[in-house]
């Protein structure tokens, strides 16, 4: 036991994080939220973060959940997109995944954030049909009112066009946290670590203490007591929280929980990313995360309010690390044809801009919660960024603690053993889903791509899964576990957006309420218009932000 916990009967009453950044700050922000800090009931929450480690910071892009922590968290829209170099993100645009697209068609397609209304009138079977009768070159789709060649997300959406025209999801008279579409953010990863870390201890009371870890003490049980620091003295706690990133000091080194490497199946393992400055201020912000697919990964391309963050990931056994490196000042000097002009690339030349090369461990925990010990963030597990998944699962996770957190040490394995379940379940499903963006490509221009598309390196569950979509599209009856990180929605954008061969002979039966198909599909052309009439420019509704502030809810 703890100190802590020989007086207070097992109560836990002391958190300790160890390790700062988004993940232990994330963490910090929910508990403290959540648990009625500094009050003779409620539970304190020390944070330890060295001054000397600095954190990946590359984490640049979410999704909505974000904006839903956020105002939970007490934070004002405002400040946060003043103070962390924040731009609006409707979704991610896939542009060269498809490789060979149908004649006429673009070579991209659109995962965005809003949800088509599928409850009301589901337009996949419409569009399937539509899709099955250009292939079988009938032309026309019946009661579609448009060209069979229109992308899917087009057809149940109206943000991808929105998204073309480089529009914000909403005006500067919106209230904060509310939109004309569903939106998360781009950020500076340090900037928002600076903005939650000030959000914990100013407003929420966590304890912030600078220094080193250089020991852990442990009971005889296994649990851990305290940690020893260099300059802070020893810190003893009842629950402990690893968010040491990569190096999992606590759950990896202390506790000895295994890693579980999962790069049979997700090949890419390192990153090279830069910061691109615009040489003009005024440059304009594209609306969604650019991903463009390479030989042997991907590139991202996120525009700030001050700069673009750039980076690309790749697989180390599939090309080196000279060669991604080169790849990447290739793509920043000709990134004009995404939109990201290239006199919008400062007076420094690509090839001067300094780059940092990330290792990344792919795979997680065999548990996530041991003992008396939570791993959070990159101690937990990681796969590529490819889908915003690690804000993702950090925040999932920190929420999932704080709305579980176990209220005595009798409780704990209980809820440790719910939350490992989990987790396990959701790890496994992140990677189905960045699985599917590989092996359903019809690229075949090099070893990575042939690779990812080989059998061998499909996780089983998801084989089943496509197999099953061959025959039928998915439906929410696929997504009813509980603990899907990405739903029904999300698989359509990727699978439709990737053409992926459904071909129902049960089509007929679902697509017999044409009229209804088609008034929705009016009214979505109707919503369009006015979207794309009315809504500013990223830019321009940054620029009034920061002059004028969003309306307080």
């Amino acid at each position: 036991m703890s100190a802590s916990q020989q007086t207070n009967n097992g109560l836990i009453k002391q958190v300790v994080i160890v390790g700062g950044g988004t993940a232990g700050w994330l963490a910090a922000n929910h508990l403290a939220n959540n648990l009625a800090t500094n009050t003779s009931e409620g539970v304190n929450v020390t944070l330890i973060e060295s001054p000397n480690i600095p954190t990946v910071g590359v984490g640049e892009g979410t999704v909505p959940m974000m904006r839903q922590s956020l105002q939970a968290l007490g934070i004002s829209e405002t400040d946060f997109i003043r103070e962390c170099d924040a731009t609006f993100k409707q979704g991610i645009k896939f542009v060269d995944w498809l490789h060979n697209p149908v004649a006429g068609e673009p070579d991209y397609y659109h995962h965005i954030f809003d949800y088509p209304h599928i409850h009301d009138v589901d337009l996949t079977p419409y569009w399937l049909k539509a899709h099955q009768e250009q292939t079988q070159g009938s032309g026309l789709a019946s009661g579609s009112g448009e060209s069979p060649s229109t992308s899917y997300v087009d057809y149940v959406a109206l943000q991808g066009k929105i998204c073309d025209a480089g529009l914000a999801p909403k005006q500067i008279t919106t209230p904060e946290y509310q939109g004309n579409t569903a939106y998360a953010y781009h950020l500076d990863a340090g900037k928002f670590s600076a903005l939650l870390t000030r959000n914990a201890t100013e407003r929420l009371g966590v304890k912030h203490v600078l220094a080193e870890v250089v020991n852990v003490l442990q009971a005889d049980n296994g649990d851990i007591i305290s940690v020893e620091t260099d300059t802070a003295g020893t810190v003893a706690g009842d629950l402990f929280i690893d968010c040491t990133g990569f190096s999992a000091l606590l759950i990896g080194d202390k506790l000895n929980v295994p890693f579980i490497d999962k790069s049979d199946a997700l090949f890419a393992d390192h990153a090279v990313v830069m910061q691109v400055p615009y040489r003009d201020p005024q440059a304009d912000i594209v609306s969604h995360t650019v991903s463009i697919a390479q030989t042997a990964g991907w590139i991202w391309d996120i525009g700030l309010q001050t700069r673009r963050g750039v980076g690309h990931v790749y697989s180390s056994n599939h090309t080196s690390h000279e060669q991604a490196e080169q790849t990447l000042r290739n793509y920043v000097e000709s990134s004009s044809a995404l939109g990201n002009r290239s006199d919008n690339v400062g007076t420094i030349k690509p090839q001067d801009i300094n780059t940092r090369v990330i290792k990344m461990k792919v795979g997680y925990r065999e548990k996530f919660w041991q003992n008396n010990c939570v791993a959070l963030g990159l101690s937990q597990g990681f796969v590529e960024p490819l889908e915003a998944t690690g804000l993702l699962v950090f925040d999932v996770t920190a929420k999932m603690l704080a709305e579980q957190f176990p209220t005595c040490r009798a409780e704990m394995p209980l809820i440790a053993n719910l939350f490992n379940q989990r987790m396990r379940e959701s790890w496994d499903k992140v990677i189905d889903f960045i699985k599917l963006h590989y092996c359903i490509s019809k690229r075949d221009d090099s070893d990575f791509w042939l690779d990812n598309r080989a059998p061998k390196s499909i996780p089983d569950s998801l084989q089943e899964r496509l197999e099953r979509w061959r025959y039928q599209p998915p439906t929410e009856y696929d997504f009813f576990s509980g603990v899907e990180i990405f739903n029904l929605e999300n698989y359509l954008y990727v699978l439709y957006g990737m053409r992926y061969p459904t071909a129902s002979g049960l089509l007929s039966t679902k697509t017999n309420q044409v009229a209804r198909a088609d008034t929705y599909r009016q009214w979505l052309e109707q919503q369009s218009e006015q979207a794309l009439k009315h809504l500013p420019s990223n830019r321009e509704l940054i620029n009034k932000i920061k002059q004028y502030g969003f309306k307080k809810l």
